[in-house]
């Protein structure tokens, strides 16, 4: 394989497996109230929402030198005052998140240990997971391309064993079941479903600026999830009863909960240990790609080299939060997922759509001239785009 389809592969991994995490293992949990097709209609929109707002913010990313991140997009497009909720709403978005994988991840590893018979407490496994992770993305984002790959031939072979194992007890009447209006208290899952936009920084810059290959790798990238979740909930939600599903959103342990559901009902030991070994890689995935984007963040806006001593000190301020709020705060992993929905929108969606209004129509000099590259739809898709994300704000602020 060429160097040339080696990062577009590498690429669309990262992209795949940003968004691809901790969502996908309680999306059918969520999704269970409002029904299988109310949920698949509004996960299409969400990610046609996010998969443009994403090519909005690496249109503006284009505009600037290599290197920039969101805090100097925002600074360059919408000033100081974007520049300070810029670093409010990212680092809000990306320490919840990695809250949420953190959680998530050692509750996995509680679960691994607990087959071989380790009585392992969930504070020790919360650190290990941290620092086991944190070292990979230590090392960078070629080691971190490396590991992904590998995790995701083995997330994406799973996956599609364990959809082929449970499809037999698929059961048409349990799909048919929901209601629109409870859509709106899972929407916002929905949205981080699609939170891949904070690595498009990253992105750029292992993909050497070449805008061909940053769009593949994009759309290819959000593609797979979208068809992915829509499969997924399909086989849960047909076999698992809804009213088991819908109990499970009171629990802490979300993940560990459908695991058993899903023994107890399809009653496969090799169904019920893929998917513990799915849910692991679900998270780990999805904790390297968040903390690399972490990590780029907080040196462009520390203005912090990753090299010696302060790469080391930007890897601990990035990663020592979460571990710090998953220790004093254990049961995090579902309902920081469900804020960081909202986060998600306003950083992810709503800036990037004035960042580019603003570069376009108001500071066209800021538009580069060897790496132009302007999202087709003009105003009236911006336009269209602003609509539908205060739509959506409105509905997440009446779940507050």
């Amino acid at each position: 394989m060429s160097n040339w389809d080696s990062r577009v592969l590498g690429g669309t991994l990262l992209v795949i497996g940003t968004s691809i995490g901790g969502a996908l293992l309680v999306l059918p949990i969520a999704n269970a109230s409002s029904g299988l097709f109310n949920s698949s209609l509004f996960l299409i929109l969400s990610w046609a929402l996010m998969t443009f707002t994403g090519f909005l913010m690496l249109e503006v990313n284009l505009w600037l030198p290599p290197g920039s991140n969101m805090i100097s997009m925002a600074k360059a497009t919408l000033g100081r005052g974007g520049q300070v909720i810029a670093w409010i709403f990212y680092c809000l978005l990306l320490y919840t998140l990695l809250s949420a994988y953190t959680a998530g991840g050692a509750d996995v590893l509680q679960n691994l240990a607990s087959l071989v018979h380790w009585d392992l407490p969930q504070w020790q496994a919360a650190i290990l997971f941290s620092v086991l992770l944190g070292y990979v993305v230590f090392l960078g984002i070629r080691s971190v391309d490396l590991v992904n790959r590998g995790l995701m031939a083995g997330k994406l072979g799973i996956y599609f064993l364990l959809i082929i194992l449970i499809a037999p007890y698929f059961d048409v009447t349990r799909v048919l079941n929901g209601e629109l209006s409870h859509i709106t208290g899972t929407v916002m899952l929905m949205i981080v479903s699609f939170g891949f936009g904070s690595i498009i920084p990253s992105l750029r810059a292992y993909l050497d600026d070449n805008v061909r290959k940053l769009r593949i790798v994009l759309l290819l990238g959000t593609l797979v999830p979208l068809i992915c979740y829509i499969a997924w909930d399909s086989v849960i939600m047909s076999t698992v009863p809804t009213v088991d599903l819908i109990a499970m959103n009171q629990s802490s342990h979300a993940a560990t909960d459908l695991i058993n559901a899903l023994r107890d009902y399809v009653g496969s030991d090799v169904i019920t240990s893929a998917y513990r070994i799915f849910t692991s890689v679900c998270v780990l995935t999805a904790f390297l790609s968040v903390s690399l984007s972490l990590v780029d963040f907080l040196s462009d806006g520390l203005r912090m080299p990753k090299k010696g001593k302060q790469s080391l000190l930007l890897h601990v301020i990035a990663l020592l939060p979460p571990l710090l709020i998953v220790l004093f705060y254990p049961g995090v992993f579902l309902s920081a997922l469900t804020y960081a929905g909202i986060i998600c929108l306003i950083l992810l969606a709503l800036l990037p759509i004035l960042m580019v209004w603003r570069g376009r129509y108001q500071l066209p000099a800021l538009q580069g001239q060897a790496n132009h590259y302007q999202v087709k739809g003009g105003k009236g898709s911006l336009i269209l785009a602003l609509i539908a994300t205060i739509i959506l704000l409105g509905i997440a602020s009446q779940q507050l």
